[in-house]
């Protein structure tokens, strides 16, 4: 099978690409499909999001692009829609539902991929300083974001390890980061959600491994999940980046099959060739 991403940004939102460059280089590396999936607007983060009045621009720019690549590659009109965002309307070829901020008492967001900085001054003001209070906070939210969302497919299910590799803010393996964590994933995988796996924090040197890390897709194999693989793409010399590493990730986990969008909708089909 020919791989697909997903998960990708253009400058509606915060890529550094238009969709036609995205496009163009899915389409050159050898992609079957590309999906779009820009941020869905959100109040007061209109720094990454898409805002309101792009949202008619957004989808234009996209169905030029499946009539162009008709034929050629499919391309599909999705949107990440974050947990805090308005309701967009189930009129898109799927969406990616994901958790970027947990709401702090003060009526703000704290934002979870922002920097280390901002990550770790949130804990410790608003969680005493106790990562696994946020854990529990987060994965909370996770159980529930496909319901909350519309989204099909899960989107970088422990992004709250973005900054922790070599465990440089907390231990992952925490009994109480575990707990919280399989938790989330088994409400998720008895829905049916697909989970992603997802480079972009590898293809911007925050980790070395994709999310989710691999004790999650241990268990997500054994319980019978699914998955797709995305590049979390914001450029596009990255539509496919560090896709062999996730795929033999993938099948040193138990996977050996994965889930593709088509024209027919999510069918499954064996790991993709890259």
């Amino acid at each position: 099978m020919k791989p697909q991403t997903l998960h990708c940004h253009t400058t509606f939102c915060d890529g550094a690409d238009s969709p036609a460059a995205m496009a163009a280089a899915a389409f050159a590396a050898g992609c079957g499909a590309i999906g779009f999936s820009g941020h869905s607007p959100l109040p007061g983060q209109e720094s990454w999001c898409m805002a309101p009045d792009k949202l008619a621009e957004y989808r234009r720019a996209v169905t030029a692009l499946k009539a162009e690549y008709a034929g050629r590659m499919e391309v599909f009109l999705g949107l990440e829609q974050d947990y805090d965002s308005p309701d967009t309307g189930p009129d898109w070829d799927y969406k990616i539902g994901s958790v970027h901020c947990l709401p702090l008492p003060d009526g703000t967001l704290l934002g979870l991929d922002e920097s280390a900085a901002t990550l770790a001054a949130g804990v410790a003001r608003w969680f005493a300083g106790d990562w696994m209070a946020l854990a529990r906070a987060y994965y909370a939210r996770m159980a529930r974001v496909d319901t909350v969302t519309g989204g099909e497919i899960v989107g970088h299910f422990d992004l709250i390890t973005k900054f922790n590799e070599g465990g440089a803010q907390f231990d992952e393996g925490d009994p109480v980061y575990r707990e919280a964590a399989l938790a989330a994933l088994h409400a998720l995988a008895a829905r049916g959600r697909i989970f992603e796996i997802n480079t972009g924090a590898v293809s911007r040197g925050y980790r070395t491994a994709p999310y989710p890390a691999a004790f999650l897709l241990r268990e997500l194999a054994a319980v019978g999940g699914r998955i797709t693989f995305s590049s979390d793409s914001h450029s596009a010399a990255t539509v496919l980046y560090g896709y062999r590493e996730a795929i033999e990730l993938a099948r040193a986990c138990g996977f050996s099959r994965c889930w593709y969008r088509t024209g027919r909708g999510f069918v499954e089909g064996p790991l993709p060739v890259v």
